[in-house]
């Protein structure tokens, strides 16, 4: 049952996020919005260097600290696109918990706090 909780917590951040980057009036185009919206997954890159590594790097910059942190610090130096960004890379946290794609466990890219991904 907590997964659910936590997927409809992930869906509530998502929505929160979204309406929020909007409010901001990013001042990026809509194209780089939603490349900036995928940016996160990048992190898959560090499986480079093996499933540990993969998983910390990952689960480093799909947190929801890193969106909160990332938008606190365009707010406190008045930066309106670092406030967007923090934004948009929170949405992106909570749409994948939403989606069920959870933290990833050092076992590999499959597994995650939130169960594993595929069949």
């Amino acid at each position: 049952m907590a997964i659910g909780w936590q997927r409809v917590e992930g869906a509530l951040i998502f929505i929160g996020a979204v309406a929020m980057f909007l409010w901001l009036d990013g001042p990026q185009p809509w194209w780089a919005a939603v490349l900036l919206f995928f940016a996160p997954d990048l992190g898959f890159a560090g499986y480079l260097a093996g499933p540990r590594v993969g998983a910390v790097i990952y689960n480093a910059v799909h947190i929801y600290a890193f969106g909160i942190v990332i938008g606190a610090l365009g707010l406190i130096l008045s930066v309106p696109v670092m406030m967007a960004l923090g934004a948009l890379w929170l949405a992106h946290s909570g749409l994948d918990r939403a989606l069920g794609y959870g933290l990833k466990l050092s076992t590999g890219f499959q597994d995650t706090h939130l169960g594993r991904i595929g069949r």
